[in-house]
């Protein structure tokens, strides 16, 4: 195998490519990108058995062949390279070596047999449909924060991608929830993914999907099984299995029957519940919000470190109500909100909250209450 590529095409797929692979690897061959050379281009391949990422590139192919190599040392290398520079691979099968030139560089890297790399078998998708990069990427990006951390709930370790009925009509929609906040987004549903079966995708999936996601207005072509999902476009494909498990009922924790509005600008509120949380303890990170007719008062309460307050003008015109939440949740819903101004539905201090922004209803998020 022979072919020469241009630097800055062979770091943009094998870094998509090695950002897959784990670094601690008790499977050697797991640690490589598979290096496949074709008259049509090269394709570079990685998987971590759970996801796998093929990204296609333009290069002038000598000789086709395939080969695999450590991925993080790839990159390391190619990263390091100077700008512009034309980058020559030539595996030698005998010596089991993959020789780089660059300029004036060379390296010579151990490889594997392309024989031992697996490659993940292909699945029947029951439904496929084409969506704009930027309806995904705001589908992921919002409901992502939500997602569950803890190994016991694996089923809320990942985003639920399926298909509703929205208030707009049937939508495309993601849900993340770990117990204590919850984010519902929606999006008109495409063309073609009617039917489509419910699948919880994997935290790393919804990271790596970003790099997919950000190149872009393209069409990304989205493809589903009841095991896996696939996510395409013109030269990265993204395959993963989906965590197997039942999404609980999330609908039941949205509330309905919240009648106390509370409008209030986004970026300062966040701000102020950033500023008074500074204060507060590690451990319970609790802000104390205080509503009355047109005025917020955040205050927190550390005693052992000391205590903070700010006053925000907002529209309000219900009963006075104090309610506590922590810090942190308020600050990752409140950074959700594109618009200008958040919308807090509440009911009483010991009843979930709900958020939305403005009067939209295609991003809903769901907060729950703590004591202060």
């Amino acid at each position: 195998m022979r072919f020469s590529i241009e630097r800055a095409t062979l770091l943009k797929a094998v870094a998509q490519a090695q950002s897959v692979v784990e670094r601690r690897n008790t499977i050697p061959i797991l640690a490589n990108v598979l290096v496949e050379a074709a008259d049509a281009g090269v394709s570079f391949r990685a998987t971590d058995l759970d996801i796998e990422v093929v990204d296609k590139a333009e290069a002038q192919v000598e000789r086709p062949g395939a080969t695999t190599v450590s991925a993080v040392m790839l990159h390391e290398i190619v990263r390091k390279l100077p700008d512009g520079a034309l980058v020559t691979l030539t595996d030698d099968a005998v010596s089991g070596r993959l020789q780089i030139q660059a300029g004036r560089s060379s390296f010579s890297l151990a490889t594997l047999p392309r024989e031992d790399f697996p490659v993940m078998a292909s699945s029947e998708y029951m439904t496929s449909f084409r969506a704009p990069a930027s309806v995904l990427r705001r589908l992921f990006e919002k409901a992502k924060f939500a997602i569950s951390t803890e190994e016991t709930r694996y089923y809320l370790n990942g985003v639920y991608m399926h298909t509703a009925q929205g208030e707009e009509g049937p939508a495309l929609r993601c849900v993340a929830t770990d117990g204590h906040r919850l984010a519902r987004i929606d999006a008109p549903l495409p063309e073609g993914a009617a039917g489509m079966p419910g699948v919880i995708v994997p935290r790393k999936t919804v990271n790596e999907l970003r790099k997919l996601l950000d190149e872009g207005e393209a069409e990304i072509e989205v493809s589903v099984s009841e095991t896996k999902v696939r996510f395409s476009n013109a030269s990265l494909t993204l395959t993963s299995k989906v965590i197997d498990g039942t999404f609980p009922d999330y609908s039941r924790v949205i509330p309905t029957g919240n009648t106390r509005r509370l409008e209030v600008d986004a970026q300062a509120f966040a701000k102020a519940v950033d500023r008074v949380a500074t204060v507060s303890s590690e451990r319970s990170r609790a802000v104390k919000l205080a509503i009355e007719e047109d005025r917020l008062v955040l205050s927190v309460n550390a005693p052992d470190s000391g205590a903070a307050e700010e006053e925000l003008i907002v529209a309000y015109a219900d009963e006075r109500l104090e309610i506590g939440f922590n810090a942190k949740y308020l600050l990752e819903i409140a950074g959700q909100v594109d618009r200008e101004n958040a919308v807090f539905l509440f009911n009483s201090s010991g009843d979930p909250t709900l958020m939305r922004e403005g009067n939209d209803t295609s991003a809903v998020y769901v907060v729950m209450p703590m004591r202060v």
